[in-house]
């Protein structure tokens, strides 16, 4: 066991007064067999999700084809998850490969504030999806018009603003309060209902605001993801077209498919009581929207979509043109 790094003021009560410098990441496995095949598997995991996301960010920048509100939001949704898998998973490569998982006090409060900052951005962005969909298949001919620019950035950017604000208050909360001396943090990064464990003074108003506000995010947005594909459904089966029908249904399936993975895993996560919660599971449920998700997003909306695939072929075409 490493000796927790902490420093106490002599002649006062140590308990209350031990000023953390640094916290121990438990990790994601006990086993020093199981390391380096994990660091093979999240370091090939994560190169994938990196190039994949900002290969997406790039693409949808500067191809002229791809400058619609639908790849307006698919861009900040690479930006999200490559913001809240960057948070992570570099730190918890090193920690694979490191003797001691350790990470300064400081960083720890600034990787949990980015974590909560983007995965919140995530939930929102994924119903700003879902809304532009509904007027594309249900008002066609009013898109452009309601799916303004305007529009656009204001669906960015409120829940930009408000996952900002959120997240800056449960961090303060966190690390205003105090801790008992212990750092050991049992995960493999530093997540609010991990780091609630060791602090000595009541947790109750931080639990209550954390699954007040969990609660209310995960569920008004999946709200607007079930109103907008309720509404959807209802007008993909009265079109007459069976080829419509299938292009429609082939881009919300793809969509729904990564929203149940991501909403099923959270609210595993969060709303649930402290005391039914296994951290072992709960490293599981992680790793899925941590690494995986951030993964899979290109592939599932970008990759499978003709002309995505469209404008990777001309840029192909034009980096092997002859010179002139």
């Amino acid at each position: 066991m490493v000796v927790p790094t902490a420093i106490s003021l002599n002649g006062l009560d140590e308990q209350n007064l031990t000023v953390l410098t640094e916290f121990i990441l438990m990790g994601i496995t006990d086993h020093p067999e199981l390391q380096a095949p994990f660091f093979g598997l999240f370091l090939i995991i994560y190169t994938v999700s990196v190039v994949g996301n900002l290969g997406m960010i790039i693409l949808t920048k500067v191809d002229s084809r791809l400058q619609t509100p639908m790849y307006f939001f698919l861009r900040h949704l690479a930006f999200i998850d490559l913001g809240y898998s960057s948070a992570v998973a570099p730190k918890m490569l090193v920690n694979l490969v490191a003797d001691q998982n350790t990470i300064p006090y400081n960083w720890c409060a600034a990787q949990l504030a980015f974590f909560i900052l983007f995965i919140i951005s995530e939930l929102f962005i994924l119903s700003a999806m879902a809304y532009d969909r509904y007027v594309a298949i249900c008002n066609p001919l009013l898109y452009t018009t309601v799916m303004s620019q305007r529009v656009c950035w204001g669906l960015i950017t409120i829940p930009y603003v408000y996952s900002a604000c959120l997240s800056l208050i449960i961090t303060i909360k966190i690390f205003m309060a105090s801790f008992c001396g212990h750092n050991v943090i049992r995960h493999f990064y530093c997540d609010s209902l991990p780091l609630l464990t060791l602090l000595c003074s009541s947790t109750r108003d931080i639990e209550l605001i954390i699954l007040i506000f969990s609660a209310f995010n995960l569920i008004s947005s999946l709200l607007i993801v079930l109103v907008s594909y309720i509404l959807i459904l209802m007008a993909i089966l009265s079109m007459n077209s069976a080829e419509g029908r299938h292009k429609a249904f082939s881009t919300c399936g793809s969509h729904l498919t990564v929203v149940v993975v991501l909403y099923v895993t959270l609210f595993f996560m969060y709303v649930q009581p402290k005391s039914s919660h296994s951290f072992d599971t709960d490293k599981i449920a992680s790793i899925f929207y941590t690494l995986i998700i951030p993964m899979l997003n290109p592939m599932i909306y970008s990759l499978r979509n003709k002309e995505v695939k469209g404008a990777l072929h001309r840029i192909w075409k034009n980096l092997h043109k002859p010179p002139m």
